[in-house]
């Protein structure tokens, strides 16, 4: 029995671990952001692991906070699911549609150095005044943890809140390393077709969810 709930903990975290990923990996201002800081070695530490509480403290409440509010509406459960497989499909899809195209993610490390304050600061804009992060984090992926069993649901927002910890990390403190990288627009195609076609398959998984507990 402890083997099941393992293995079924361990998918949920994967599930976590995969949307997250897929919804945090883009060509962005805040990325931007933690790649220079990276890049300039200023208060590294200190942005990644604000940006990946932020993130972390959204996911929890959107899970918990959308599991208490669907705990007695399973229909509405069930239309947020479809939903968000919607969502998904077409989030897939466009990753998918940027394989085409040639971007890629520059941080050029110039200007003045920051303090800790104003670093923390641009920080706190790019993260928590972004409309897409309520969207996304709260809404999105709190509507699919929600969708998870009580006992597994801290596994899924641990899985989710490692996956951002995991990417603001490598940002931050691989900059130099992965500076080059993200300059080249066949990185970013490669990433995106690994982003579509795992958008797709999450959202396959929240169909069959949505239609077995029709």
């Amino acid at each position: 029995m402890a083997f099941v709930y393992n293995t079924a903990a361990g998918a949920v975290f994967l599930q976590g671990l995969a949307l997250s990923f897929g919804l945090i990996v883009a060509i962005g201002a805040q990325n931007a952001f933690v790649l220079r800081q990276g890049l300039r070695r200023e208060h590294v530490g200190s942005v990644v692991l604000f940006c990946a509480v932020a993130d972390a403290v959204l996911i929890a409440a959107g899970v918990w906070g959308m599991a208490q509010a669907l705990g007695e509406r399973p229909q509405l459960a069930q239309v947020l699911a479809l939903a968000g497989a919607a969502f998904l499909a077409w989030y897939g899809w466009q990753a998918l549609k940027r394989v085409r195209q040639a971007n890629s993610l520059q941080a050029v490390p110039a200007g003045a150095a920051l303090p800790r304050a104003a670093a923390l600061a641009q920080a706190a804009a790019f993260t928590l005044l972004n409309p897409h992060v309520y969207l996304d984090t709260v809404l999105l992926v709190g509507s699919i943890g929600a969708q998870q069993p009580s006992a597994l649901q801290a596994w899924f927002v641990a899985g989710a809140s490692t996956a951002s910890m995991a990417w603001f990390s490598l940002l931050g403190f691989g900059a130099r390393w992965l500076a080059p990288w993200f300059a080249r627009p066949r990185a970013w195609q490669v990433l995106d077709g690994c982003i579509g076609v795992t958008m797709w398959v999450l959202s396959a998984l929240l169909v069959r969810h949505a239609l077995a507990a029709y």
